[in-house]
């Protein structure tokens, strides 16, 4: 039962991670589409912002690996 868990909890994480960043690039490439002129701050935050959002899942994903290594 705890290896299920563990898969659910990966699977959830990664899903959540993959749309976090996908909401981030979506939202730079609206701003700089609508003011090109500011392209270079928009860029910065991305690149600031996408390992951030990463963070929570990469977090979550090791605590699953860590569970799966108590079965």
């Amino acid at each position: 039962m705890l290896a299920l868990s563990v898969a659910i909890v990966a699977s959830i994480a990664a899903i959540s991670g993959a749309f976090g960043v996908a909401i981030v690039v979506r939202s730079v490439v609206q701003g700089i589409s609508r003011q090109p002129e500011m392209r270079s701050p928009l860029q910065t935050l991305l690149f600031i912002g996408a390992p951030l959002v990463e963070a929570l899942p990469i977090l979550a994903i090791v605590i699953a690996f860590m569970l799966f290594g108590q079965l």
